[in-house]
C-alpha cells in the first residue's frame, strides 16, 4: 500500500481579464485583500487569442451605468500569490470567484444580467511541476472536483521550461506568459527555500 503524503508545496495563481485595465487593477486589489499578498504580477496584455469571451463581457461607457455589450478587445493579467496553498481549496476558489464576478459586476455597473461580466477570474495553483486551472467545463482531460468544478493541468514544468499540453490555451503558450511563469516559479522556489530554512532553524 502506498504511503499517504501531504500535497506538494503550492501557491495560488489567478488570471483576470476585462475590457479595461482599470478593472484588472480593481479585481487584483480585491483578490489580494481576500487571498493575501501577490508575490509576482505579470504585465497586462491584449487577449487576442480567442474571441469567445467577447460576447460575455461588459464595457462601461463614461457614465458607468450605460453598457456597451460588444467590446472590441480584452486585456488579461496574471498573478501568483505568496501564501502557501492547499490544492484541495481549488473548487472553493472557483465557486467564490464566480460569485465575485457577478457581485462586482452588479456593484460597479448596476447590471443584473448574469450572462455578462465586467471581469473574468480564472483561479488555479502553481507547484514545482505544474500549473493547474479550475474550470466549469467538462472535457476528456479534466478531473471532476465537486459542485460542477473541474481541474486541468495546463502546463508542466519539464527540463527547466514550461511545456504545453495538446489542450493548453493559446495565451498560455505565449512567450511572454511562459517567461512570466518561469520567473514566478523561480520566486516561488526561493520563498519555499527560505521558509524551509526558517522552519529548520526554529
Amino acid at each position: 500500500m502506498g504511503l499517504i503524503k501531504k500535497s506538494p508545496p503550492s501557491v495560488r495563481f489567478v488570471a483576470v481579464f476585462s475590457a479595461e485595465d482599470r478593472f484588472l487593477r480593481i479585481a487584483l486589489e480585491r483578490l489580494e485583500a481576500h487571498w493575501g499578498k501577490i508575490a509576482s504580477l505579470g504585465q497586462a496584455f491584449d487577449f487576442v487569442e480567442s474571441p469567445y469571451y467577447l460576447r460575455t463581457m461588459l464595457v462601461p461607457r463614461p457614465s458607468e451605468t450605460s453598457l456597451d455589450r460588444t467590446p472590441r478587445a480584452l486585456r488579461k493579467q496574471m498573478a501568483l500569490f505568496a501564501d502557501p496553498y492547499d490544492p484541495a481549496e481549488l473548487a472553493a476558489d472557483k465557486l467564490q470567484s464566480n460569485r465575485w464576478e457577478r457581485d462586482w459586476t452588479e456593484e460597479l455597473t448596476s447590471s443584473q444580467d448574469d450572462s455578462k461580466r465586467l471581469v473574468n477570474i480564472d483561479p488555479g495553483y502553481l507547484s514545482m511541476t505544474k500549473l493547474v486551472l479550475a474550470s466549469t467545463k467538462n472535457r476528456e482531460h479534466r478531473i471532476y472536483l465537486r459542485d460542477g468544478i473541474y481541474a486541468e493541468v495546463t502546463l508542466a514544468f519539464r527540463d527547466q521550461v514550461w511545456t504545453s499540453m495538446p489542450w493548453t490555451y493559446a495565451d498560455y503558450q505565449r512567450p511572454d506568459v511562459l517567461e512570466f511563469l518561469k520567473l514566478a516559479r523561480k520566486g516561488f522556489t526561493s520563498n519555499l527555500a527560505s521558509r524551509s530554512s526558517t522552519e529548520s532553524d526554529s
